[in-house]
């Protein structure tokens, strides 16, 4: 049983509380924002939440700094000369005007050529990068995919791509689907793999307690250093804002 989930204002930090029939309480400061959300017991007062919400102050606040610390890009302009990440690389955009379909290539392993049309505006341009941008995941998933259920006995009824502002993928349990964010397509291939693992693995168990955090040790050691590099890595400026 879950109780649809409502938030605690606490010294000026703004905590999801998600009450569930768990014996005990479960917090957590997500990526990439330092989105503060807790799991608590049905029988958990809001006032009992708020202590313990209180008694880990500092460690919230040092992970929230840690999040605010790693570097941003600053606002896409979608000119030739700008740095967009293709899985970890870093390469240079290169805009190419004529009357012909927009497309996107890699050249070589450090520039990123947009063809577009005279008349493409900026937003437009980042349309098509995104639209790119999804099809190379949509490469990428389904062999992850394969392996990873194989490797933990699960089955997702399926898999979807969207932006999210505050998760770099989600799991709906109930209907067995797995979401991973887009901007994954910037990040290095371990990243997009730890995440996929990572969501996959709510299928064997919902919490972030001790079973899971073994789960992935024993199914991917990795997952910490993973976990790091995708905290590490820049930020794109539009995409985090809230």
């Amino acid at each position: 049983m879950t109780i649809e989930a409502h938030h605690l204002d606490v010294a000026g930090i703004r905590v999801e509380v998600v009450r569930k029939d768990i014996k005990n309480l479960h917090l957590g400061v997500y990526p990439p924002v330092g989105r503060v959300r807790v799991a608590a017991p049905l029988v958990l007062t809001d006032e009992a939440v708020r202590l313990a919400i209180i008694d880990k102050l500092g460690w919230i606040k040092r992970q929230q700094l840690r999040f605010a610390e790693q570097p941003r890009q600053s606002v896409r302009e979608m000119v030739s000369g700008e740095t967009h990440y293709v899985f970890g690389q870093p390469c240079r955009l290169q805009i190419h005007i004529q009357n012909e379909p927009p497309k996107v290539m890699l050249r070589g392993n450090d520039w990123l050529d947009l063809c577009v049309r005279p008349d493409t505006d900026a937003r437009r341009r980042e349309s098509i990068l995104l639209d790119w941008y999804r099809e190379r995941l949509r490469e990428r998933i389904p062999p992850l995919l394969d392996r990873w259920q194989a490797a933990l006995g699960v089955e997702a009824s399926e898999w979807r791509i969207k932006k999210m502002k505050t998760r770099w993928g989600s799991c709906s349990i109930a209907v067995r689907r797995i979401w991973l964010n887009l901007e994954l397509a910037k990040k290095p291939p371990q990243c997009l793999e730890y995440i996929l693992v990572h969501e996959l693995a709510h299928l064997l168990e919902r919490h972030h307690n001790e079973r899971f955090i073994a789960l992935l040790d024993a199914h991917l050691p990795s997952w910490r250093q993973s976990r790091d590099i995708l905290n590490q890595m820049p930020l794109g400026h539009e995409e985090w804002n809230e």
